[in-house]
């Protein structure tokens, strides 16, 4: 029965596929002076295994398609070791190489003609072809071949040790399920003569796998790791066995284990002390984790588990507004660990409590941070209250040299737009030559200012060729092309507008996420430097119509909404979050079932939450109960939006805020104070954008 299923599978798989050829072919018959029509066909054939077919369609096409020949050329050079034909795959990889601009189908090549080689049994040179391009290789893969080809070659020992790198170094990859198997049969087949892992190979597997979330395989490896280890890894295992309790959340047996352990080398003994730490704070044992952090402050003052561990008790006591508690190992972070990358944010929250105090060093404390830190993400903020402190001192002319800073060096910051605020209500003036020499003492990193969007040669070629490639139907490929020329031919921001242009109106979301990963420079960019088609791409307005209807309903801003859904859900309707929120603007379920009862949109399911008009109702009816349940206050009701309405009632009882940027700033939660400044920051992103949409409309 197995048997006949099998068949019949088989049987219903080649017919689609032959269905797709027949299909291609057919489109052919009405258009066969189309090579690109002729590349899809081929492709289609390839897919469907029929390697004659593939080869007599493509062959032709190199010449009809010279600005393709690779693709054409690793089309086939595939079906050519489909037809077993492996002493022909090599040479029909000639134009990849010399392919202008480079290829992105390089590197599959290697691996194509290295595969070439060892089915036709030319074994050397596979491996010179693998051994030559070793860098360029995509991992795990390149391991994998060369272990493979040393295999085939007879060299067991070699194939063995590469296939350990593909087990130990990639643990979670699709590949290493292969080399488990290849290894167990090595083992076997070479008996004393199976080559030892490298040194702290099996630990390291070990530990990806913790780090990567699969607790119970990484314990169990652990476990039987240790009876085969010695010295500093033997012990470092032992620790991280309570680190897998630890992430498990078995708390309690955790923390019992860790404490027992004695006898550990420094380095592991540091870093079971953090982790006793981190439990006990778990378990409200707030005398252990204090004894833990005295130790290693006494024990391991340079160890960098004990930064860690005064970062994470200094956050707790933020978290529970003590001052008095966090500022002294806030201070001790940036003192002891002046050059780690925790440094500056740790100088920060000394440099903000100070400031929100009224304290007389508030300013030294600013321009210390600027001075030590200079590249920091808080340099905007201390720039901005410099320029506070300035005006509260009816300095103006020293508030417009720091305003001018901000709004200069950081466009599209959150401070900008609270510093271009303050400058119009200034007006002109000359700014203050003291303040102007203390900016220029202070070395600031260079910013990508992008001059041109021209593209240059290489880049107008890249584009050329990913357009062909979706004419003829093969998005991916033309999204690879595109992709691998954002890496590799520099202008990156040109390669995003392509890639989130192929998505258009049917993909905000994906177009979205292109604009965030090639051009992420765009909040140092000056916004009249770069065409509106680069803004509007970055900063969408899909779902406008129900946008304007519900935000006008709820008396909110069409573009502060617009910036919350750009942050929440990037557009994308159907996406739910960690924590089951879903949706354009990320409603639980939960929340969902109660603000359809209020608005009276029965019968509720959780289904339509997905649907854009019906999220977007609950959504901005939600934020505005919000607003109104915190006074007004837009920041407020941002903070509730992301950590509940609880959480931003009390932040608001924190200190006597002069402003909505204190507030936003003594917001204890890292992640809730990045989302109200990055809402707001993109609200005024979407007005200054979209008014030039309208002025270039008239």
């Amino acid at each position: 029965m197995r048997r006949y299923w099998v068949q019949h599978i088989r049987v219903r798989w080649f017919s689609a596929a032959a269905v797709a050829v027949a299909a291609a072919w057919f489109s052919l018959s009405a258009a066969a002076v189309d090579p690109l029509a002729e590349l899809k066909a081929g492709q289609a054939a390839l897919e469907a295994k029929q390697y004659a077919l593939a080869v007599k369609t493509i062959e032709p096409l190199s010449k009809r398609l010279p600005k393709l020949a690779d693709y054409c050329a690793w089309m086939l050079a595939s079906a050519e070791i489909g037809l077993k034909n492996y002493d022909r795959a090599p040479k029909r990889l000639d134009a990849v190489w010399k392919q202008s601009p480079p290829s992105p189908l390089t590197a599959k090549s290697y691996l194509l003609m290295a595969e070439a080689y060892r089915l036709g049994g030319s074994y050397q040179e596979a491996l010179d072809v693998l051994r030559k391009n070793y860098a360029t290789l995509p991992q795990p893969k390149g391991d994998l071949a060369l272990a493979l080809t040393f295999g085939a070659a007879g060299d067991s020992v070699s194939a063995a040790a590469y296939f350990q790198r593909v087990y130990y170094g990639f643990p979670s990859a699709f590949e290493a399920i292969q080399a488990d198997s290849e290894l167990s049969r090595l083992k076997t087949l070479l008996g004393e003569n199976y080559p030892p892992p490298a040194p702290g190979a099996p630990l390291g597997r070990a530990i990806k796998l913790l780090e990567s979330g699969q607790i119970q395989r990484a314990r169990k490896e652990l476990e039987a790791l240790i009876p085969q280890l010695g010295g500093a890894d033997r012990d470092r295992a032992r620790v991280r066995i309570g680190v897998a309790d630890y992430d498990a959340k078995r708390n309690a047996p955790a923390l019992a284990y860790l404490k027992s352990l004695e006898g550990l080398s420094p380095e592991a003994d540091a870093e079971r002390l953090y982790y006793v730490l981190m439990d006990a704070r778990r378990l409200d044992r707030a005398d252990e984790a204090s004894a833990a952090l005295n130790r290693l402050g006494s024990l391991y003052p340079e160890s960098t588990w004990r930064l860690k561990a005064l970062v994470a008790a200094a956050n707790q006591y933020l978290i529970e507004n003590k001052p008095e508690s966090y500022e002294s190992l806030f201070r001790a972070c940036y003192e002891s660990f002046p050059k780690e990358a925790e440094a500056p944010e740790c100088h920060w929250k000394v440099a903000w409590q100070h400031y929100l105090q009224r304290q007389s060093d508030a300013g030294d404390l600013l321009r210390a941070q600027l001075r030590m830190f200079p590249a920091s993400e808080e340099s905007s903020a201390a720039l901005y209250f410099l320029g506070r402190l300035a005006e509260g001192a009816h300095d103006g002319s020293s508030a417009l040299a720091y305003y001018g800073e901000v709004v200069r060096e950081y466009p599209n910051h959150y401070y900008a737009t609270q510093a271009r605020d303050r400058l119009a209500r200034l007006g002109m003036g000359a700014p203050s030559p003291a303040a102007a020499e203390f900016l220029r003492s202070v070395s600031f990193p260079p910013r990508m200012h992008i001059d041109s969007f021209q593209p240059g040669a290489n880049v107008m070629a890249r584009i050329e060729r990913a357009k062909m490639l979706a004419s003829a139907g093969l998005e991916d490929w033309s999204r690879d092309e595109l992709r691998f020329g954002a890496e590799v031919d520099g202008q990156p921001q040109l390669m995003a507008i392509e890639l989130a242009t192929l998505y258009g109106p049917s993909r905000p979301d994906q177009a979205l996420r292109y604009m965030k990963h090639y051009a992420g420079d765009y909040l140092y960019l000056p916004i009249e430097s770069a065409p509106l088609q680069f803004w509007t791409l970055a900063f969408p307005l899909p779902y406008r119509a129900d946008l304007e209807r519900f935000s006008k309903k709820n008396g909110l801003d069409v573009f502060l909404v617009a910036a919350l859904i750009r942050q929440e859900s990037e557009f994308d309707p159907k996406v739910v979050s960690y924590a089951n929120a879903r949706g354009l603007t990320q409603i639980l379920p939960s929340t969902g079932r109660e603000l359809s009862r209020r608005l009276k949109l029965q019968p509720y399911s959780v289904a339509k939450l997905f649907q854009p008009s019906y999220n977007l109702q609950l959504g901005t009816y939600y934020l505005q109960s919000l607003t109104e349940q915190t006074g007004g206050r837009i920041e407020a009701a941002l903070a509730a939006y992301n950590a509940g309405l609880s959480r931003a009632r009390s932040w608001l009882g924190w200190g006597d805020f002069q402003e909505p940027a204190e507030f936003i700033e003594t917001v204890p939660f890292y992640q809730t104070r990045s989302y109200i400044q990055t809402v707001l920051r993109n609200a005024d992103m979407y007005r200054r954008v979209y008014g030039m949409t309208e002025r270039a409309s008239k």
